[in-house]
């Protein structure tokens, strides 16, 4: 889940991700303990446990897009350290985070910029059982709202309930933490939460459970921002810029591959990380291929329009201590031309 960036100076980096540093560019070894002659070493970390919104990444290291580019990418987990605090650190050279993220640690003067959007349209929204009546932020009033503890949920649903002239203050709020969705609704320890459709939304088709789903996008243009996106830091960009290039030439490849191949892309995943549920990862993938480059002339691509508004309504709302200047948020100059 989202990760306080206040914490940030208090991180203490574990020693295991101390070879990620982007400055070894010497060969490293393999899993089964050969060097990879040749190949410059990088790292990315996640933002949470491997899911469909992460197909690209996987299908650039199976079908050996990496190493066409002369790259030897290891695909990290967040561990208690997220991607955001890693990559502004150095200690991992990209990161999968998110664009309200960006926002707040670039407020905060935390160098990392967003290289490339995973999915084009803001996929998430705030999802009821059909039997608990939500079908609009009104009937928010009343209702249990399980979040993971950040300011921005609550200032989300009030402006969502304010377009209806409904009170904020009638929603109970409790912490779900990292606790299963669907085992919190069935108790009936909430009536609601945010989530993605294209992975607990699709999970809820597939157990059969019919779902009330209010898309941000639905409410306000504002509120239709990049998340996930692809991350680095100022550092990276001053001094590497052609491993970025390179790096992002292929993991535009395992994007575009699996917006052309979403079954077989989907399998990939599963190959690469067999703990995933089989059938969800399919269902999943299909769903959200199409999503990834959505109505953007390519894969990745940004528009500061997106970052200034969403910004802007961050702003609005007392979410930033100052406004966002958007223009060194994110890039598109590493994408392919």
């Amino acid at each position: 889940m989202k990760k306080n960036l206040l914490a940030f100076l208090a991180v203490v980096f574990i020693t295991a991700l101390a070879g990620c540093n982007s400055d070894n560019e010497d060969a490293k070894p393999s899993e089964n303990g050969e060097e990879t002659e040749g190949l410059k070493p990088v790292s990315i970390v996640l933002d949470w446990t491997p899911n469909t919104n992460h197909t690209g990444l996987y299908v650039a290291q199976k079908q050996g897009f990496f190493e066409e580019q002369g790259l030897d990418v290891e695909i990290l987990m967040p561990g208690e350290a997220g991607a955001d605090q890693l990559v502004a650190s150095g200690q991992a050279d990209f990161g999968i985070s998110a664009q309200e993220s960006i926002t707040e640690a670039r407020v905060q003067d935390i160098p990392i910029v967003s290289i490339g959007a995973v999915i084009q349209h803001n996929t998430s929204g705030f999802a009821a059982p059909a039997d608990r009546g939500i079908q609009s932020p009104a009937d928010f009033e009343g209702k249990t709202y399980g979040g993971w503890g950040a300011p921005v949920e609550e200032a989300v649903i009030d402006s969502l309930m304010n377009q209806e002239d409904a009170d904020v203050s009638k929603v109970e709020t409790i912490n779900m933490g990292n606790s299963d969705y669907f085992t919190a609704v069935e108790r009936g320890d909430i009536d609601f939460a945010w989530i993605y459709y294209g992975w607990t939304g699709v999970e809820a088709e597939l157990r059969d459970m019919e779902l009330d789903m209010l898309y941000l996008t639905d409410y306000s243009k504002k509120l239709d921002y990049y998340t996930p996106v692809i991350i680095t830091n100022e550092k990276k960009i001053a001094n590497d810029p052609e491993t970025i290039k390179s790096f992002m030439a292929a993991v535009s490849q395992g994007y575009e591959y699996a917006i052309d191949n979403p079954a077989h892309a989907a399998d990939i995943l599963i190959e690469a990380v067999p703990d995933l549920d089989a059938e969800l990862v399919k269902a999943s993938q299909e769903w959200l291929s199409p999503k990834y480059q959505d109505d953007a002339e390519q894969w990745g691509i940004q528009k500061q329009e997106v970052w200034e508004n969403y910004a802007g309504w961050m702003y609005e709302n007392g979410l930033l201590e100052e406004e966002l200047d958007a223009e060194k948020a994110f890039t598109n100059e590493f994408l392919p031309q």
